[in-house]
C-alpha cells in the first residue's frame, strides 16, 4: 500500500505555516486572481513566491487553485500569471475550465491537476483528461469508495504511467453538484460562486411565498423536517482511513481555506496522526478512533457526517440551524520560548487569564498547566490577557516551541 498524501487547505501564509507545522505533505492556496475563494486573504504573486519557498524549505509541495470558469476577460494576462508561478517553483496549478487547461498547457513543464469543479465521475473522463496532460484529478464528491475504487483500477489497468486521483476526506459540503452552485449568482446579485465569490445562500433560512399572493411570505414551519433545507453537514472521514487507502487514492485533501488557522492546524493534526497510525499497525488506528474523532471536535465545525462514500449521502442535512460546534477555546500560538526562564512568546487570540487551566497543543503530544505566570512583551506582570494579537510572556512546565497551540481546557 503507498501511504497517500494529505492535503491541506492555507488561505493565508500563516494557515500554510501551521498546515505544514501539523504535519501536511502539501497546501493548497488561492492567488488573488483565478481562484474560488475570492473572499479569502489569498495570496499575491511576492506572497505566493514566499509561500513555494517556505513550503519548499519544510519539504512540502504548493498547489495553485487557478480553477475559476473563465470569461473572456479572464484570459487577459492568464499565460503570464502562470509562467510565473511555473518560475517560482509552483508544484501545480489545480484548474477546472477546459480554456484554462489549454492555456496551461501552453506553460512548458507546468504540472496541472483537474479540480473536483470538472466533475470527473468515472475512468473515461480521468482518462481523457490524462491525454489532455494533467498528472492528477480531483475526482467528483458524489463518488462512493466502490466508484473510487473502480476508477483506480480502470486506470491502472489502462495506463502503465502514473496518474493521480485526489479526494476531498473533511471539510464543508456544497448543495450542488461538486461545488458548480447557480443559486448565488441568483440571489445575492453578481456573487457568482464559480469565479469565487459565493454568497453561500444554501445556508439560509428561507420563507415560501404562493404564486397568487406576491409578497405575502409563509414560514416554513420547524418539525421534524426542519427550516434549514439545503444546509449540508460536513465531511469527515478521519474513521475511515483503511477504506481511503484501499481505494486507490494518492491524495487525501481538507476543505477549508476560509478557516482559522487554528482549525487548519488540528485537523491536519488528526488526520496526519491517523494516516501514520494506519501505517504503523491497523490495531493502533483502530484503537485511536475515539482520540481522532475527539480532536476535531475541539474545532468549529457543522454535524459530521460521510458525505457519498457509502454509496448514499445518508442524513446529510442539518435542517435546524447553521450554528457552528465548537468545545475548545484557542487562546493563543507560540512564536519563541526562552529555555533559560522557560518563558514562551504566545501571540493571544482569545481571553485568558492567570489560574486557567491550559494545554499546549504539540504536532506530536502536547501537554496541560495552569498559568501561574503571565507577563507582557515589557517583562510587566499581567493577571490577564484581553487584548487580541498581543504578544505575552508565559511560564511553562515543559519546554515549547514556534507554532505550538495554546488552548483552554474544559
Amino acid at each position: 500500500m503507498k501511504k497517500p498524501e494529505l492535503l491541506a487547505p492555507a488561505g493565508d501564509f500563516e494557515k500554510l505555516q501551521m498546515a505544514i507545522a501539523y504535519g501536511a505533505d502539501a497546501v493548497y492556496v488561492g492567488g488573488k486572481d483565478y481562484s474560488l475563494r475570492a473572499n479569502a486573504k489569498n495570496f499575491d504573486l511576492p506572497g505566493l513566491k514566499k509561500a513555494i519557498d517556505y513550503a519548499h524549505s519544510k519539504n512540502a509541495k504548493v498547489y495553485v487553485s487557478v480553477n475559476i470558469f473563465a470569461h473572456n476577460m479572464d484570459f487577459v494576462g492568464l499565460k503570464e500569471y502562470l509562467l510565473a508561478l511555473k518560475l517560482m517553483g509552483v508544484d501545480a496549478v489545480i484548474v477546472a475550465d477546459l480554456g484554462v487547461l489549454r492555456v496551461a498547457r501552453q506553460v512548458e513543464g507546468l504540472e496541472i491537476h483537474i479540480s473536483t469543479q470538472a466533475n470527473v465521475t468515472n475512468y473515461q473522463s480521468a482518462l481523457l483528461y490524462k491525454e489532455l496532460g494533467a498528472s492528477r484529478v480531483i475526482l467528483a464528491r458524489e463518488l462512493s469508495l466502490g466508484d473510487i475504487r473502480e476508477i483506480n483500477n480502470q486506470i491502472a489497468a489502462h495506463e502503465s504511467a502514473p496518474f493521480e486521483t485526489e479526494v476531498f476526506v473533511h471539510g464543508a459540503m456544497c448543495v450542488s453538484y461538486s461545488g458548480r452552485c447557480l443559486m448565488s449568482n441568483y440571489m445575492a446579485q453578481g456573487r457568482d460562486s464559480n469565479r469565487g465569490d459565493c454568497a453561500q445562500p444554501c445556508r439560509w433560512k428561507y420563507h415560501l411565498m404562493e404564486e397568487m399572493r406576491p409578497g405575502e411570505y409563509l414560514p416554513v414551519y420547524e418539525d421534524e423536517r426542519g427550516t434549514h433545507i439545503f444546509n449540508s453537514k460536513d465531511l469527515c472521514m478521519v474513521e475511515y482511513i483503511p477504506e481511503l487507502v484501499a481505494s486507490g487514492v494518492s491524495s487525501l485533501k481538507i476543505e477549508g481555506r476560509m478557516k482559522t488557522a487554528y482549525y487548519v492546524a488540528m485537523v491536519t493534526k488528526a488526520y496526519r496522526e491517523a494516516i501514520d497510525d494506519y501505517f504503523t499497525s491497523k490495531a493502533l488506528y483502530d484503537s485511536k478512533k475515539d482520540y481522532y474523532m475527539q480532536q476535531i471536535s475541539k474545532t468549529g465545525h457543522r454535524d459530521l457526517f460521510t458525505g457519498f462514500y457509502l454509496n448514499k449521502a445518508i442524513d446529510g442535512q442539518n435542517l435546524t440551524n447553521t450554528v457552528y460546534n465548537n468545545t475548545q477555546e484557542f487562546l493563543g500560538v507560540v512564536i519563541g520560548y526562552d529555555p533559560g526562564s522557560g518563558l514562551a512568546l504566545v501571540e493571544q487570540r482569545n481571553k485568558f487569564s492567570v489560574g486557567d487551566k491550559v494545554e499546549f497543543v504539540k504536532a506530536n503530544g502536547g501537554f496541560t498547566q495552569v498559568v501561574t505566570e503571565m507577563y507582557d512583551a515589557e517583562g510587566t506582570p499581567l493577571s490577564t490577557a484581553p487584548h487580541p494579537q498581543q504578544k505575552i510572556k508565559i511560564k511553562t512546565t515543559a519546554p515549547v516551541e514556534e507554532f505550538d497551540i495554546v488552548r483552554i481546557m474544559q
